[in-house]
Order: structure tokens, then sequence, then C-alpha cells
């Protein structure tokens, strides 16, 4: 049996030196470079689809250039089988399908960009939401407690993605308990 691409990057994801994760959205995804070395540092940002495709494709240039290894990791929301639509919420119900639905299609025109630029990336099942923010979303709090460099405020585009960049590096979350 062949692995597939998603299982042949998974499974050696520790050969990485830089990891991207993003949270994708339809006008300015979550964006975290988080560089191997000793300190594991992570740089958070969001932006726009263009403006994005053209950062990946040049940090892949200059790794490669460098002898690093750099891989792109996307939220792959659209993988998951639960359905965010209620009919019986009406019209709001509907906005927030079809946002939904607008982050999945950014997160799938990611990966297919990296697969034209010939740059390896994974589709990551969302992580399970267990957090202290709402909907069980990661707060800057909570974050901030094992990953540094993120500042004095973060957005949960940013929050999610560095998250997801780490979850795949495989580093320690370490938590002291919160009041």
């Amino acid at each position: 049996m062949t692995p597939d691409k998603e299982q042949l990057v998974y499974l050696n994801r520790k050969k990485y030196d830089v990891i991207v994760g993003i949270d994708p959205d339809a006008t300015k995804s979550g964006v975290a470079v988080l560089e191997r070395n000793n300190d594991n540092s992570v740089k958070v940002d969001i932006l726009p689809f263009p403006e994005l495709v053209a950062t990946l494709c040049h940090m892949n240039n200059e790794c490669a250039a460098n002898g690093l290894k750099f891989v792109v990791v996307v939220e792959a929301g659209w993988m998951e089988s639960k359905s965010n639509f209620h009919p019986y919420q009406g019209r709001r119900a509907e906005k927030i399908a079809k946002d939904v639905g607008r982050n999945h299609e950014t997160g799938r025109k990611i990966i297919e960009m990296m697969d034209f630029a010939g740059i390896d990336n994974i589709a990551l099942h969302p992580l399970v939401k267990s957090w202290r923010g709402s909907d069980g979303k990661i707060t800057h709090e909570e974050i901030t407690q094992f990953i540094s460099g993120l500042g004095k405020r973060s957005n949960q585009e940013e929050r999610d993605a560095a998250l997801i960049a780490w979850h795949l590096a495989e580093l320690p979350i370490a938590m002291k308990p919160i009041r």
C-alpha cells in the first residue's frame, strides 16, 4: 500500500525546519511561521489570499536556498462531517454557512496553489476546541503560556494558526491553571 501525500507529509513532519500554520479566511487568513530552532519562535500575521500565496512562495524559495525544509499546514475545516447550518436560525444561519463555505474554499485554494508551486503542504483536520475562550477557542492568555513572541495582543486567526504550527511540530503545551 502506497501512502498518500497527506500521510507522507504527516509522517515526515519532524524533518521540517520551518512550519507555516494557516487558519484560512475569505478575507485575511491567520498565518504563523514557526522556526524549529532553540527557542521555536513563532511569528504571526494576517494576510489576504494573493499576498499569502506570494509570501509562501518567497519563503519556500528562501528556505530552499538556505538548505531548510519548509511545509505549509492548512486547517481543513471542510474535512469535518459536522454541519454548521441550522435552518431554524434563519438568515443568520444562512450568512454563517456562506462565510464558513468561503473560508473552506480559501483553504482548498491555498492547498491547490501550494501543490501547483511544488511546496510541501498538509490539510490538517481542525484541532479539538477545548480552551477557555468562546466556543472552546484558545485565548491570548492561554497561548502565551507556551508560545512566546506573540506580543501583548493577538486575534483569533493568529492564535489558531500558531496552534496549528505548534501542533504539527509536536511541541509541548505547558499550561498553568488560569483563574
